[in-house]
């Protein structure tokens, strides 16, 4: 293939021509939206960051869809539509579970994020099917993305005093507030480091960039101290050299530049001052600078290696035999590793079995130690997931049906907790599922899961019937693409990375665009089909009544779901503001507000705890004590609602004994909750006293 034009044809669609130019804009301008994603969306805990974010994402994949539906040329298959319908239908399950919900109002808000995922999703399908071509460029820009992120991440712990001054811990957390979503971003990366730098087309030069990249993304996931990452990186990389057969090229650049990430996070991880919990930013900033100094040596360093390795297999093509005895020796390298792993711990005390028992017992057991929070971690086994597991698996067993809920772990794991930590989910998407939605929710991931997989192995031509088919440019990209998802799906079996949209939403893409291209073999039609313009194809998709309708349709439910997914946050701003005229003594004003925040938002009790302040500070209690009585029948699972009730019984009402009775409920729902421990024992003593 020429390095300068790459051809696709598709079977009843246009001859796509892939400039190297407009493919370099769009990879930079994908890129840059990924980047924004994950600096305004932080860790996708803030609704006040998250809501812009999924507004935009919600508009322009709305927007993304009805071009498609336009421009998109007659097909015999809509090729990704089942896995689509399937995604709306887990989105449309975590919007009714709102009817369920122990915390309607999370509900409605994870409702907002699925449906947001489930449009990216719809996007990057029907982009395939319209402009299929540019999947390097969407593969590119994932790439380049992850390597943005990662230098931003590493550039936080060289130059701390300007980037990071207030960071208290040793591992790698920004821009996302979380260091195994840093080491995840990493991670997603590494795949398309590999098809960058082995790739046989495009310019040398560019593809010299993969060793240095590769290198940088080793040293962020290092640094992060992110098992998960690192497992999940070494599995994508495993089905990227089983299923590409560009493996001595690919093991050109993982060799060389994951030995130069190693070294240089070996480095790091042996200096204190950049290794341990609260070192003073001045002494942080005089590592940081050594720190920026040897990485910036490593990158050149990799970057001459990329080029000196390039330019000779350029020049010198290894025999077809050769190339298959290396990809062999990888293979069975990659196999070996189990057993060297195996064979390093049998050679402990306590043998193999003991080993892997101890390994077993320390991840899964509750009360296991929790690592420390330094480099040691990455070869331990213990993790405080085990007591989140747990908890989640015992709401599960009392709600195994529809579950509690979406994103209803937070409000219903206080019930079932042995630790006094405040955890938002259950760092793991199977058990947080069985928790939120039960077997209902399961079973929708499940089917959607298993439709993405067919669509995978039909457009990647790993199905029986593909065997022998030949590798094209668009084929490799399709598998690096798909060894992207599969990172990003194990590690989300043990993290919470899906509520991280940059996270999420890169491997969304990925995974969107494999089920919306058709058959390896639909591809391979050798008679490319006449070019339409792109006014012709506007006017023609516009001239069939069912595109048009379809098209407008999409439009109006992208903008009504993005004005639904802004409730939530217009009405915490509303809760605030009518906090603030209450403290400026215009009470007219933020009853008002507090009233405009529930309308807003009427499934939060939020605004009815801060309109019964508000009432109980201008002298109306009875209407004070309704909005409290309100917030418990919207949420009666929620201990925070009976708290607040059982607070104004006591110290607005005096009335103790009345008290007691609503306290009850909480500490039943809450059975840790200092706070309804110390409204219980007072409301007890001021009722004994009264007596």
């Amino acid at each position: 293939m020429s390095s300068h034009v790459a051809l696709d044809r598709t079977r009843g669609g246009a001859l796509s021509v892939a400039r190297p130019g407009a493919n370099g804009l769009l990879t930079v301008g994908l890129a840059a939206i990924l980047c924004a994603v994950a600096f305004v969306a932080d860790g996708g805990l803030s609704l006040g960051r998250t809501t812009p974010v999924e507004m935009g994402l919600l508009l322009g994949g709305g927007l993304a869809v009805s071009g498609a539906l336009v421009l998109a040329p007659r097909r015999e298959h809509a090729w990704g539509i089942v896995p689509v319908g399937l995604f709306v239908v887990l989105a449309a399950l975590t919007a009714v579970s709102v009817t369920w919900a122990a915390n309607p109002s999370d509900a409605w808000t994870e409702a907002n994020r699925t449906l947001t995922y489930a449009t990216v999703f719809a996007a990057a399908a029907a982009l395939a099917h319209v402009v299929p071509g540019r999947w390097n460029a969407v593969l590119g820009a994932i790439t380049l993305s992850a390597v943005a992120i990662s230098a931003y991440a590493v550039l936080t712990k060289v130059l701390p005093g300007a980037l990071n001054p207030s960071e208290i811990y040793s591992r790698l957390s920004e821009p996302f507030g979380y260091w195994n979503s840093v080491g995840l971003a990493a991670a997603l990366g590494v795949p398309g480091c590999l098809w960058l730098g082995a790739r046989r087309w495009g310019h040398q030069g560019v593809s010299a960039l993969a060793y240095p990249a590769l290198g940088l993304l080793v040293l962020t996931i290092m640094l992060a101290y992110s098992r998960g990452a690192l497992a999940a990186a070494v599995l994508g990389v495993a089905f990227w050299f089983a299923t590409v057969p560009l493996r001595l090229r690919g093991a050109a650049v993982l060799i060389v530049g994951s030995c130069g990430g190693a070294l240089m996070a070996a480095w790091a991880l042996s200096q204190d001052t950049l290794t341990s919990d609260r070192v003073p930013v001045e002494l942080r900033t005089q590592a940081g600078h050594q720190l920026g100094l040897l990485v910036v040596v490593m990158l050149g360093l990799l970057t001459l290696a990329g080029l000196a390795v390039n330019f000779a297999l350029a020049g010198h093509r290894p025999h077809p035999r050769t190339r298959r005895r290396v990809g062999t020796g990888l293979l069975v390298a990659l196999a070996l590793v189990p057993v060297g792993v195996g064979i390093a711990l049998a050679a402990r005390p306590q043998g193999l079995g003991g080993s892997i028992s101890d390994a077993w017992t320390s991840l899964t057991d509750p009360n296991a130690r929790i690592p420390s929070n330094d480099p040691s971690r990455l070869t331990a086994a213990g993790s405080v997931r085990a007591r989140y597991w747990n908890e989640a698996l015992q709401i599960f067993e009392d709600n195994p049906v529809k579950g509690v809920g979406a994103d209803g772990f937070a409000t219903v794991r206080k019930r079932y907790r042995t630790a006094d930590g405040a955890v938002r989910h259950a760092h793991g998407y199977v058990v947080q599922t069985l928790a939120d939605l039960g077997i209902l929710g399961l079973l929708a991931s499940l089917a959607l899961a298993g439709a993405w997989l067919v669509s995978a192995a039909r457009a990647t031509g790993l199905r029986r019937r593909d065997r022998g088919s030949p590798f094209p440019a668009e084929r490799i990209g399709l598998l690096t693409l798909a060894a992207i998802v599969l990172v990003f799906a194990a590690h989300s079996l043990v993290d919470w990375t899906w509520f991280v949209p940059a996270n999420a939403i890169v491997a969304i893409i990925a995974a969107g665009w494999i089920a919306g291209r058709g058959p390896l073999a639909a591809r391979e039609d050798p008679s490319p089909p006449p070019r339409v313009g792109f006014a012709e194809r506007v006017r023609a998709g516009f001239g069939e009544r069912p595109r048009a309708i379809a098209a407008t349709t999409v439009v109006v439910i992208a903008l009504i779901a993005a004005w639904t997914a802004w409730q939530p946050l217009r009405a915490v701003n509303a809760g605030q503001d009518a906090i603030v005229s209450l403290e400026r003594g215009d009470g007219a004003r933020a009853r008002s507000q507090a009233l405009a925040a529930h309308h807003r938002n009427p499934l939060s009790i939020d605004p009815l705890i801060q309109l019964s302040t508000i009432e109980s500070v201008q002298g109306r209690k009875n209407e004070a004590r309704r909005a409290l009585e309100q917030a418990v029948r919207l949420q009666p699972a929620n201990p925070q609602s009976w708290l607040a009730l059982a607070h104004f019984e006591l110290d607005d009402l005096d009335r103790p004994a009345v008290a007691l009775t609503a306290i009850r409920p909480a500490l039943y729902l809450d059975p840790r909750s200092s706070d309804a421990v110390a409204v219980f024992l007072a409301a007890k003593r001021r009722a004994g006293s009264s007596q």
